[in-house]
C-alpha cells in the first residue's frame, strides 16, 4: 500500500529527510524540481513554445524559480518568470533560487499588491504560487491573480498542487481554486485529488518521485492508503489441484424485479466469473427463463409476488441482496428475513441500503463484517446529507466503527472503509466503465470473494481493484470509449489470472 499523508505529514516528511538522509533542504527542493522537469521536458519537448512561470514566495515558489533556472538549461529560451510578492516574507530556499536565477538571461516580473496584473498569452503556464501549507481559502491579491489565470486560453501546469486547493480536510465549495489541466506532484497523490472534489481543478495527474525517506513515511501510520497492483498479487489465491466447486463457496445472490432482472442476470454472472463455487440467484418466477438463457450456470430460487421462499440459509457461504430488489413490503420482508436468519458476513447494496436507511431498527441485525456498496446518494440516505466527500470520509469512518461493518464508497477512486478507521483507495478504473450495472457487478465480485473464504477486507479491497483492473484492460489499450458491465464479466477471470501469473 502506498501511504497517503495530511499536509502536515508532508511536512514530517519533507523534515525528517533533511534531518536523516541528510540533506539540505534547498537540496531537496533541487531534486523535486529535477523531477518535476525531468516528466516536462519528455512530455512538452517544444522548446521553442512561450512558458510563463508564476511564483509565491514560499517554497512552492522556491520550486517554481528552480523549475525555470532548470528549464533554461534544457534550452527553454522563451521562459518568463512572474513572482507574487503579497506578502513581506520568503522563505530561505526561495531567495537562494531566485538569486541563482537572477544570473540568468531569463525575463523576471514581481507583482506587489495593487499592481495591474501582466497580461498573459502564453502557451504554458506553470502555477507555483502556493504549496500544500495553505489552510484557508484564496482572499486578495491572490484571488484576483487566480481567477485571472483562470481565464487565460493556456495549458495549466501546477507544481505539486494547484493554487488555492487544500491537499486534505474540507474544500469550500465557493473558494477561488487554479484549474490545471496537468498537476506534477511530488512523492504521492494527496488526498483530496482522489476525491471528486478535485475534478474541476485537477485534468490529469502525475507522481513523481523525490526521494523522501519511505520508511519514515510508513512508520507515520497514515490511515489514508492507495492499493497497488503489488498488494492484489500479494493477497489473490491461487486455485490448487483436488479442488472441487465445494472448495470455492457458494453464494447466494438475492436480486432484481421482472422489470428489472438486468441487475440480477450481471450480479450472478459477476460472481460465478470472480470464481465461486456455485451461484444461486433468488429472483422473480418470471425470471427464470432469462437467467437460464443468460447464464445456465447460475442456480435459481424463485420469488413468488406475495410469498417468501423458502431457503436454507446456513448452506450458503455469503449472501448479496439489493440489486434491482425493489422496496415493496415483499422485498422488506425478505431482507429483514435475511438478517434475521444469517449470522456470516453479507453484501448490502442498492435497494437493500436505501431499505435500511429507511428502516434503521435493521441496523442491530446487520452481521459484524458486512459490507455495504454505496454509492453518494446512497450514501447520504444512510447517514444524512453532507456537504463535502471529506465529510462523507469522517462519518464513513465513525459509522463503520459503530456498527462493526465495512462500506465501499463508490468513485472514481472507491474507498473501502473498515471497522478500525483505515481507508482503502482504489487506484483502477476509467472514465469508459460509467454505465448503467456496474455496480451490481461489484457487489457480485465481492460476494464470490468472500464465498472463496476471503476476509471481508480482502473481499473489498480485491473486488474493487480486479473490477476497474478488467476495465482497464479492455478501455485502455482498445481505446473503447464505454465498457459495458457484460463485458468486463468475461474479462474477470483473464484479469485475475494475469494477476496471479
Amino acid at each position: 500500500m502506498l501511504p497517503l499523508l495530511l499536509a502536515s505529514q508532508i511536512r514530517e516528511a519533507d523534515a525528517h529527510t533533511v534531518a536523516h538522509e541528510p540533506i539540505a533542504s534547498i537540496d531537496l527542493m533541487e531534486r523535486a524540481s529535477k523531477a518535476f522537469v525531468g516528466w516536462f521536458v519528455n512530455h512538452f519537448p517544444d522548446k521553442n513554445k512561450n512558458i510563463a512561470i508564476y511564483c509565491g514566495t514560499g517554497n512552492n515558489g522556491g520550486d517554481g524559480v528552480a523549475i525555470a533556472r532548470m528549464l533554461y538549461d534544457h534550452g527553454y529560451e522563451a521562459l518568463s518568470v512572474k513572482i507574487a510578492r503579497f506578502s513581506s516574507r520568503s522563505t530561505d530556499e526561495f531567495d537562494k533560487n531566485l538569486a541563482r536565477l537572477k544570473r540568468l538571461d531569463v525575463p523576471l516580473t514581481e507583482m506587489e499588491n495593487g499592481d495591474d496584473l501582466p497580461e498573459e498569452s502564453n502557451g504554458i503556464v506553470i502555477d507555483a504560487l502556493l504549496g500544500t501549507g495553505l489552510n484557508k481559502p484564496l482572499e486578495g491579491e491572490y484571488e484576483k491573480l487566480v481567477k485571472y489565470l483562470n481565464s487565460v486560453k493556456c495549458t495549466m501546469v501546477a507544481v505539486d498542487i494547484p493554487t488555492g486547493f487544500f491537499a486534505d480536510g474540507e474544500i469550500d465549495p465557493d473558494a477561488t481554486i487554479l484549474k490545471a489541466d496537468l498537476v506534477i506532484t511530488f512523492q504521492q497523490p494527496k488526498i483530496n485529488f482522489l476525491l471528486p472534489e478535485s475534478g474541476p481543478y485537477i485534468g490529469c495527474l502525475e507522481v513523481v518521485h523525490i526521494g523522501l525517506d519511505e520508511k519514515f513515511i510508513r512508520s507515520l501510520n497514515s490511515p489514508y492508503q492507495l492499493v497497488e497492483e503489488k498488494d492484489i498479487r500479494a493477497k489473490l489465491k491461487h486455485r490448487k489441484r483436488f479442488t472441487n466447486k465445494g472448495t470455492y463457496g457458494h453464494a447466494l445472490i438475492i436480486a432484481g424485479q421482472p422489470e428489472t432482472m438486468g441487475a440480477a442476470l450481471l450480479s450472478s454472472s459477476a460472481c460465478a466469473y470472480a470464481g465461486a463455487g456455485l451461484t444461486t440467484a433468488c429472483i422473480p418466477e418470471n425470471g427464470l427463463i432469462a437467467l437460464n438463457n443468460h447464464q445456465p450456470e447460475v442456480m435459481a430460487i424463485v420469488r413468488k409476488e406475495k410469498e417468501l421462499p423458502d431457503v436454507d440459509w446456513p448452506k450458503f457461504s455469503t449472501i448479496a441482496i439489493g440489486p434491482g430488489l425493489g422496496k415493496d413490503a415483499a422485498s422488506l420482508k425478505l431482507f429483514t428475513r435475511v438478517l434475521a436468519s444469517f449470522d456470516r458476513p453479507v453484501v448490502i447494496d442498492a435497494d437493500a441500503i436505501n431499505m435500511l436507511a429507511s428502516n434503521p431498527d435493521l441496523w442491530k441485525h446487520v452481521p459484524k463484517g458486512s459490507i455495504l456498496t454505496p454509492h453518494v446518494k446512497e450514501f447520504d440516505r444512510l447517514f444524512g446529507e453532507h456537504k463535502s466527500w471529506w465529510q462523507r470520509l469522517q462519518t464513513g469512518k465513525q459509522q463503520a466503527k459503530n456498527y462493526d461493518v465495512y462500506i465501499v464508497l463508490k468513485n472514481d477512486y472507491t474507498i473501502t472503509i473498515t471497522p478500525v478507521e483505515k481507508f482503502y483507495f482504489n487506484s483502477t478504473s476509467n472514465a469508459a466503465m460509467a454505465s448503467g450495472g456496474m455496480g451490481d457487478v461489484l457487489t457480485g465480485i465481492i460476494a464470490a470473494l468472500l464465498a472463496q473464504k476471503y476476509s471481508s477486507e480482502d473481499a473489498c479491497i480485491i473486488g474493487n481493484y480486479i473490477h476497474g483492473k478488467a476495465g482497464d484492460e479492455l478501455a485502455l489499450p482498445n481505446r473503447m470509449y464505454a465498457v459495458l458491465p457484460g463485458r468486463l464479466i468475461t474479462q474477470l477471470p483473464v484479469t485475475m489470472v494475469k494477476l496471479m501469473a
